[in-house]
Order: structure tokens, then sequence, then C-alpha cells
């Protein structure tokens, strides 16, 4: 078998729940007619909302030392710091 099962369009329309289900749960599918592929069904990637303590950690210690009185002036040069009244007109 491929990385993803072929499945005709007839068998798309008369097995959609069972193969929305397998989509959900990460399998992928190339959709034929008339013997000629014509689409993909993948599942969509999803973004993780946390990262494990561990793994943050992991990555901090590999990201690159920031000089913040260096960082602090670029912010400096490209923001202006001038806070002006959002009602004053």
């Amino acid at each position: 078998m491929s990385a993803h099962e072929h499945i005709t369009q007839r068998d798309l329309r008369h097995r959609s729940r069972e193969i929305m289900d397998a989509v959900e749960s990460g399998h992928g599918f190339v959709v034929t007619r008339d013997g000629r592929e014509i689409g993909e069904l993948i599942p969509l990637r999803r973004r993780r909302r946390f990262v494990p303590r561990a793994e943050f950690a992991a990555m901090s210690r590999s990201a690159p030392h920031i000089d913040a009185a260096a960082f602090r002036a670029d912010l400096d040069a490209v923001v202006d710091n001038d806070l002006d009244d959002p009602y004053a007109r």
C-alpha cells in the first residue's frame, strides 16, 4: 500500500463517515474517478497549544544569546515611545 490508500469517488460517497473518521485519526486517502487520481484527503495539521517544560527548556538552551541593551536600542529605533491619548481629538 502507498502512503495514502486509494479510494474511488463512489467509496467516498458511500463510506464518507468511515473515511472522515479515518482522516480525523491521521490517515490520508487519494480519491480516484474513472481510474484517475483527482484529489487527496489528508488530516489538517493541528497546532500544539502546550509545550512541555522539558521541551521548552531544551529549545531555550540552544537559542542564541540576546543582548538586552542592543535589543532595547533596536526597539527604540523603530518604535514611537511617545504615547498618544487615544481619546484626544
